[in-house]
C-alpha cells in the first residue's frame, strides 16, 4: 500500500482549512476501506467545518492534480468510497437541517446528516424521509443520493432518485449551481451551457436508452441519462443522483417528505423451499403491501447464534422454513390492517400452503401485531448484510453480484439459475432482502485471500451478469457500481451507452479528479492491487495474552477476530443501544469500533509502521475506548473491541511497564485492605484544600472530580458465613471498600427470602475479579485473580450453588474475560453458575415480603448489563415492589467507565457522554424519584454530574422489605 503523501499539498490544506486535516498513516488507513472488499489509501483526510473548507480542499486538490472523494458514512458495498484521493468526511460538521417546510413536505439538508437523525427531527411534524436503507443509523443523505439508495419500502415510496427535488453542488472547477427541474437562465451561464449539452445528449441517445435501459424499478447502474429524455424539462438533480461522487460535490439537498405511516402489521409467510418463496412474491405484491422482505434459512441460523437476535427469531419463526417473506402492511388503522392479514392468509392458502400440510405444501402466515416485536424484526432484517458476515471462518459471504434485479415473474427462475452457477463453482449463496421489487441480496461464500477464490468470483460475476441480461434485468439494483460493477456497464448497456456515460463524466469533470475509476474508466473488479486483502497481505505470527482460538489466523486467532469487522459501520449509530459511546461524543472515525478495528488490522499486517500493538498511534486509537462491551452485543459481526483493547494494553505494559496512575488502578485490590484501615487519610484528597490539584499530575486524576469515598466500615466476609450456604455472595472490591451498604442490603434481602448465604473467599482472603488489572493490561495478574476465584468457588459450583454478585463489571467478568483468561470446563462451569443479584432473584422467583414505596423509580442500565442482555431482570425485580412502575432511561454509556471518568485528559469527554442522555434525564426526574444504577461508576457519574444519589437495586428492595430495611 503506497503511503507517500504530497507534502506541498498537505501544507496547503493545513493552511487553508479551518477544520481537521489528517495525513498520518493510521488516520488515512481508517478511510482506506468501506464495506466492500476493496482498500485504497487516501492522500489525506479533511473533515471540513464549512463550505469554504470544502472549496479550499477542492481547489488545493486540483492544484496538486489529486483526486477528491466526498464521503459520508463509508458503508458502500462496492468500493465507491475508497480512492487514492483527498477524502472529505462530511459527517462531523456538515450535518444540519437548513430549512424545513412542513406544509409543502420539503426539507433542505447538508450532505452529512444521518438519515435516522433527520427522521428523528421530522417525527414531531408527522413526517419522514421514506427512503429507508438498512444502514439508516449511519448512512448520510449525501451518500444516499450519491449512491441512489433505496430500501425495504421502495415498492411504495420509490428510491432516492424519486425523492430528491434539487441538489446544490460544486463542480470540480469550483462552479456552483443548483441542479433541479427549473430551466436555466442566461445562455452564457456555465450551468445553462451544461444543461444544454446534457439535454442534447439525452435527445440524441433517447432511442438507445429506451432500448437498453432495464425496465425495472431497481436500476441504479451507470449515470441516470434517462432523466435527460422526455418532453418535460429534465431535473438535472436526477443526473447527479447515483453519480457516486464522480461529477460534483453536493453542498445541499432538497428532499420530498412523506407522512409518517400509521400502525402496521407484518405477516411472516413461511415456505418449505426457497423456490416456492420466490415464485410466491409476484402474487403477494398484488395485495399492495408496503414491502415484501426475504430471509433465508442461512440468515435464520446465523441469527440464532447472535445473542442480540436469538429471542426475536424464536418469537416469529415457526418450525424450520427454508425461506420467509415478511409482508408489511400499513393501512392506517387496526381494522384495515387485519383485513390485509386475512387476505394474506387466504392468498397463501390459495397458493397451497398450510402449516398442517407436509413437504412442499407446508407453510403459512405468522401474524405480528406487537410493535416491540415488529421493531425487533426490523432491526434484525436491517442487519441482514452483517448477520451474513458473522461467520467466523476465513471464507465470508462476498458482495459482488448481490443486488441484481429482475422482474417478479422471472424471480424464481433467476434465483434457481444463480444457485446453479454457485453450485458449479463449489460454493453457495446466502439470500435476503427485497422480494417485492425483485432485488435480492445474495453473497457467495469465498475467501478473498486466495487466488483461486478471486478467480471464482470473476467467473461467477461474468456468468451472473449474463444471466441477468437474459432476463433483461439490472446488474446493479441498489448498492451502486463502485469498483465491483463499473467495468460491466458496457456488457449491460452496450458500447454506445457506455460512450455516453464517458461523455457525461468528461463534461462535468474534464480533469478527472472527482472520485476517478468509478462508473467509467474503472479498473477490473478482481484486480487484487485494490483489495483489502491484496496479494502482499500477510500477518506474521505474534503472541497474545488472551485466548482467541474461536477465530482463524495469526496471534492464536486474534487476526481473524480483528478481520471480522467488515466496515458495516453499525458502530457509528448515534442513538439506541450502547455502541459506540466515544464515537457518539467525538464523531471521529478513530473513535468508532470500526476505526479501531481497521487500525488494528492495518497494524498487525505491517501497513502503518512498526510496533503494531505498542505504537503511540495505537495507544491514541484505543485511548477513548471505554470498554463498554456494547460492540460485543451490538456489532452484527461480533467485534469485541473491549477484549481487543486488553491485548493492546497488555503489549504496552510488557514493553513500557505501568505509570504510577495505572498502578493506582491496576493494583487497587492489593492495597485496598491496607488503605481501608485509614479511610480518613485516603479521603483527605477530597476535603483538604489543594491536595487534589497537587496530586493531579502524578495520579492523572482530575482536580475537578472527587474520588470515591473509602468506607470506615468495609464489608467483612464474616458478615455472610452461614453454614451449608445456598448462595455464594461475591463481594467485589468496589462494594466491599467503598459502598458496603449495598452488600449488606443484598444480604438482608437474600436472608429475608429464607436463604443461607456465604461469601466467596480464598481461605479467608478476599477474592478479586481481575477487572482493574485488565483495565491497565496486567493480564497475568488478572489470570491469577481468575484462577483464585475459579478454585475457591469450584466446591460450591460443583454442588450447584450459584455465585451472585452486585457489581455488573465484576460478576459478568466471570462469563466473559474468565473464559479468555482461563479457558476450560471449570471456567465455563463458573460462568454458567454466575448471576447478577437481580438475575438470581428473578430466576429463583423468590418470595419477598415487600411494601409499596410510592415513589417514581428510574433505572439506568450499566453497559455490561446491556451487553449481556441482563437489564430486564432489574426492571422485573423492581416490579416486585407493590405498585411500582419502574421506567428504563434510554441511555447509552454513562461515560464514567471505571478510571476513564477521573482522568484529567478524559474527564470532559466522560461528561459529554453522560450529557447526551443520562444526566438530562436524571435532572428532569421528580425530586422524590428513586434513581437506580447497579454500576459503581454509573452511580458516581450521576452523583457528580447531576447531584443526585443513585442506588443499587439491592438497596431499593431492602428499603421495601416489610421487616425493616
Amino acid at each position: 500500500m503506497p503511503l507517500d503523501v504530497k507534502r506541498g499539498m498537505t501544507q496547503a490544506l493545513q493552511s487553508r482549512i479551518e477544520g481537521e486535516v489528517m495525513t498520518d498513516a493510521a488516520a488515512r488507513g481508517r478511510y482506506a476501506t468501506d464495506a466492500s472488499i476493496y482498500q485504497m489509501m487516501p492522500q489525506a483526510v479533511v473533515v471540513p467545518k464549512t463550505l469554504a473548507d470544502v472549496q479550499a480542499a477542492m481547489e488545493t486538490a486540483l492544484e496538486h492534480d489529486t483526486p477528491i472523494l466526498p464521503r459520508g458514512g463509508g458503508t458502500s458495498q462496492c468500493g465507491q468510497t475508497v480512492n487514492r484521493a483527498v477524502v472529505l468526511d462530511n459527517t462531523k460538521y456538515l450535518n444540519k437541517i437548513i430549512d424545513l417546510d412542513v406544509e409543502a413536505r420539503r426539507v433542505r439538508v447538508q450532505p452529512g446528516i444521518v438519515l435516522d437523525e433527520l427522521n428523528r427531527a421530522l417525527k414531531p411534524h408527522g413526517l419522514w424521509f421514506p427512503v429507508d436503507p438498512s444502514t439508516a443509523s449511519r448512512a448520510t443523505i449525501g451518500g444516499m443520493a450519491a449512491n441512489n439508495s433505496s430500501g425495504g419500502r421502495s415498492l411504495r415510496y420509490g428510491i432516492m432518485r424519486d425523492n430528491v427535488l434539487s441538489i446544490d453542488a460544486l463542480l470540480a472547477d469550483g462552479t456552483a449551481a443548483r441542479f433541479d427541474a427549473t430551466p436555466p437562465g442566461l445562455s452564457n451561464d456555465p450551468y445553462a451551457a451544461l444543461v444544454a449539452e446534457m439535454t442534447a445528449l439525452g435527445a440524441r441517445e433517447a432511442d438507445e436508452i429506451a432500448a437498453r435501459f432495464p425496465q425495472v424499478q431497481r436500476r441504479v447502474g451507470g449515470y441516470n441519462i434517462d432523466a435527460l429524455t422526455g418532453p418535460d424539462p429534465a431535473n438535472m438533480a436526477h443526473l447527479l443522483v447515483g453519480s457516486e461522487g464522480t461529477l460534483a460535490y453536493f453542498t445541499e439537498l432538497e428532499l420530498a417528505l412523506a407522512p409518517l405511516p400509521g400502525e402496521k402489521v407484518i405477516g411472516v409467510c413461511h415456505f418449505p423451499t426457497f423456490y416456492a418463496a420466490m415464485d410466491a412474491a409476484q402474487h403477494l405484491v398484488t395485495l399492495d403491501p408496503q414491502s415484501v422482505e426475504l430471509i433465508d434459512d442461512t440468515m435464520i441460523a446465523l441469527g440464532r447464534d447472535i445473542p442480540l437476535f436469538r429471542p426475536t427469531i424464536e418469537a416469529f419463526v415457526q418450525g424450520t422454513p427454508a425461506a420467509l417473506l415478511l409482508v408489511e402492511f400499513a393501512e392506517g388503522d387496526d381494522l384495515a390492517n387485519r383485513r390485509k392479514l386475512d387476505a394474506l392468509k387466504a392468498l397463501m392458502g390459495d397458493l397451497g400452503f398450510d402449516f398442517s400440510s407436509l413437504n412442499d405444501h407446508w407453510g403459512g402466515v405468522v401474524p405480528v401485531t406487537d410493535k416491540a416485536l415488529q421493531d425487533a424484526i426490523a432491526e434484525y432484517r436491517k442487519s441482514g448484510l452483517n448477520v451474513m458476515m458473522s461467520m467466523k471462518e476465513a471464507g465470508k459471504p462476498i458482495s459482488f453480484v448481490e443486488d441484481c434485479a429482475v422482474a417478479l415473474p422471472d424471480l424464481a427462475e433467476y434465483t434457481a439459475g444463480l444457485t446453479d452457477i454457485f453450485s458449479r463453482h463449489g460454493t453457495k449463496g446466502t439470500w435476503y432482502a427485497h422480494a417485492s421489487v425483485g432485488c435480492l441480496h445474495v453473497r457467495p461464500v469465498l475467501n478473498m485471500k486466495l487466488d483461486k477464490d478471486v478467480a471464482t468470483m470473476r467467473s461467477i460475476a461474468e456468468e451472473c451478469f449474463d444471466l441477468v441480461a437474459s432476463y433483461k434485468g439490472s446488474h446493479s439494483g441498489e448498492h451502486g457500481d463502485g469498483i465491483v460493477r463499473s467495468e460491466f456497464h458496457e456488457k449491460m448497456f452496450g458500447p454506445r451507452i457506455q460512450r455516453a456515460f464517458e461523455e457525461v463524466k468528461a463534461r462535468f469533470d474534464p480533469q478527472g479528479i472527482m472520485n476517478p475509476g468509478k462508473i467509467v474508466h474503472a479498473p477490473k473488479m478482481d484486480d487484487r492491487r485494490y483489495f483489502r486483502y491484496g496479494p502482499d497481505y500477510a500477518v506474521p505470527e505474534f503472541k497474545t495474552a488472551l485466548d482467541w482460538s474461536a477465530w482463524p489466523g495469526a496471534g492464536g486467532g486474534f487476526q481473524g477476530a480483528v478481520e471480522m469487522c467488515n466496515n458495516n459501520g453499525a458502530c457509528r449509530k448515534l442513538k439506541a443501544g450502547v455502541m459506540c459511546p466515544s464515537f457518539r461524543a467525538t464523531r471521529n472515525e478513530r473513535d468508532a469500533t470500526r476505526g479501531r478495528a481497521n487500525t488494528l488490522r492495518l497494524a498487525i499486517s505491517g501497513q502503518i509502521g512498526p510496533d503494531p500493538l505498542t505504537s503511540d498511534a495505537m495507544a491514541e486509537t484505543m485511548k477513548f475506548c471505554v470498554s463498554c462491551k456494547g460492540c460485543k452485543r451490538e456489532c452484527p459481526t461480533g467485534v469485541d473491541m473491549a477484549r481487543m483493547k486488553i491485548e493492546v494494553l497488555a503489549a504496552r505494559e510488557k514493553k513500557f511497564g505501568l505509570s504510577f496512575a495505572d498502578k493506582l488502578v491496576g493494583y487497587l485490590p492489593r492495597y485496598a485492605p491496607f488503605a481501608a484501615r485509614a479511610p480518613w487519610l485516603m479521603n483527605a484528597r477530597n476535603w483538604v484544600p489543594g491536595v487534589a490539584a497537587l496530586t493531579e499530575g502524578i495520579t492523572n486524576v482530575s482536580r475537578d472530580r472527587p474520588l470515591p469515598h473509602w468506607s470506615a466500615r468495609p464489608f467483612r466476609d464474616s458478615e455472610a458465613a452461614d453454614e451449608n450456604p445456598q448462595v455464594l455472595l461475591f463481594a467485589d472490591v468496589f462494594n466491599r471498600y467503598f459502598e458496603p451498604e449495598n452488600l449488606r442490603a443484598a444480604l438482608r434481602v437474600l436472608r429475608a427470602a429464607g436463604l443461607r448465604v456465604a461469601t466467596a473467599s480464598d481461605g479467608g482472603a478476599a477474592l478479586d475479579c481481575g477487572r482493574t488489572a485488565l483495565a491497565v493490561g496486567l493480564v497475568d495478574a488478572a489470570r491469577t485473580a481468575a484462577s483464585r476465584v475459579i478454585a475457591a468457588t469450584k466446591p460450591y459450583v460443583d454442588q450447584g450453588i450459584p455465585v451472585v454478585g452486585l457489581e455488573p463489571s465484576s460478576i459478568l467478568t466471570f462469563r466473559d474475560e474468565f473464559l479468555a483468561l482461563c479457558p476450560g470446563a471449570e471456567a465455563q462451569a463458573l460462568a454458567d453458575a454466575s448471576f447478577t443479584f437481580e438475575e438470581y432473584l428473578i430466576r429463583e422467583r423468590l418470595d419477598l415480603p415487600l411494601k409499596a414505596l410510592d415513589r417514581p423509580i428510574l433505572l439506568h442500565g450499566h453497559c455490561h448489563q446491556k451487553a449481556h442482555n441482563v437489564v430486564t431482570p432489574v426492571l422485573d425485580t423492581l416490579k416486585k415492589i407493590p405498585g411500582a412502575a419502574p421506567k428504563l432511561i434510554e441511555t447509552g454509556c454513562c461515560g464514567m467507565a471505571g478510571a476513564f471518568g477521573y482522568g484529567k485528559d478524559t474527564l470532559d469527554l466522560s461528561l459529554k457522554m453522560a450529557e447526551m442522555d443520562l444526566l438530562p434525564a436524571v435532572r428532569a426526574a421528580p425530586d422524590d424519584a428513586i434513581v437506580v444504577a447497579d454500576g459503581t461508576s454509573c452511580r458516581h457519574q450521576i452523583k457528580d454530574g447531576a447531584s443526585r444519589d443513585a442506588l443499587h437495586v439491592a438497596r431499593v428492595i431492602d428499603m421495601a422489605l416489610k421487616t425493616g430495611g
